[in-house]
């Protein structure tokens, strides 16, 4: 660094330091603000989309709720966000759809994580030798009838998290307690997996969103959109919107509707749609628009699926 200061004649020294700077920035792994600790799904979701898109090298930022992650994004402490919206046997995580329409960032991606749910120990015992069992409340609602049937001695006990649970495990060298929690979690903390994939539905997957102002999408790349909008408050608002939709050949993928805090029995609606061609859904959003309020567009990006 020194070098590069003294080869270029008349820089100052706060010239120096600010070239300084800029290489620590560029040379530092890409910031990765996720809920949960590391380890859990939401990390492996996070390695899944970046590592497709050759950025192996990143650092997680753990954040202990949801809204945690867009302080991290709004503080500078994370450059991109994954966020888990909705799934399979669960349904959708209805307090992010809220988060999504009063934040700016938006959606550029997303992945489609299938949830395997594992039951570890520290190694060498057996699960005869399991007593108590800890883990997140929904990996207890996911794995629930395979301790009933296989191991009903063992105490369920609900945690804040899956992968905590197992980090707490190795660092207590808890014997005779085990986790529910993800493959990566137990090679993170040299957990063995006494049974692997103990969750009740097998076709249980989680759909994450990737929260990432870096990435930029070519329009011939988009196919998928998400919005958020408010229709007036008479009959047939929405089944006109849907109207346009299939007029132009826009597949709807998801529709949630939430209460507007303050006007009774209003809501706002959230889509996901999928489409072949750019133009088409621009001319599906200058249609529907005169008939919707407060639009909102809260990304656009490649569809996983």
């Amino acid at each position: 660094m020194e070098d590069l200061r003294v080869s270029l004649p008349g820089i100052e020294r706060f010239g120096a330091l600010r070239i300084r700077k800029a290489r620590f920035l560029y040379e530092m792994d890409k910031r990765i603000a996720i809920q949960g600790f590391s380890g859990c799904f939401h990390e492996e979701a996070a390695r899944a989309f970046y590592i497709s898109r050759g950025d192996a090298a990143m650092q997680i930022i753990e954040c202990a709720t949801f809204e945690g992650l867009y302080d991290a994004l709004e503080e500078g402490r994370a450059d991109a966000a994954v966020m888990a919206i909705e799934n399979t046997t669960s349904g959708g995580l209805i307090p992010n759809f809220d988060l999504l329409r009063k934040h700016p960032q938006q959606i550029k991606g997303e992945v489609y994580l299938p949830i395997h749910q594992n039951l570890m120990a520290l190694p060498g015992q057996r699960m005869e030798d399991i007593r108590e069992v800890r883990t997140h409340y929904m990996a207890i609602n996911q794995t629930r009838p395979f301790f009933e049937k296989h191991c009903p001695w063992i105490r369920m006990v609900e945690s804040e998290d899956t992968a905590k649970s197992a980090a707490d495990i190795a660092q207590e060298g808890a014997r005779g307690i085990g986790a529910v929690a993800s493959a990566l979690a137990a090679r993170k903390f040299g957990l063995e997996i006494l049974q692997a994939e103990i969750e009740t539905y097998r076709q249980n997957f989680t759909r994450f969103l990737v929260l990432d102002d870096d990435i930029r999408i070519g329009k011939d790349a988009i196919d998928k959109a998400s919005l958020c909008f408010t229709l007036p408050h008479k009959p047939g608002s929405l089944a006109q919107i849907l109207t346009i939709l299939s007029f132009y050949d826009m597949n709807l993928t998801r529709i949630q509707s939430l209460p507007i805090p303050g006007r009774s029995w209003q809501y706002f609606f959230y889509i996901d749609i999928k489409f072949d061609s750019y133009e088409r859904y621009l001319q599906a959003l200058s249609a529907a628009r005169p008939l919707i309020e407060d639009l909102r567009v809260l990304g656009e990006y490649t569809a996983a699926l």
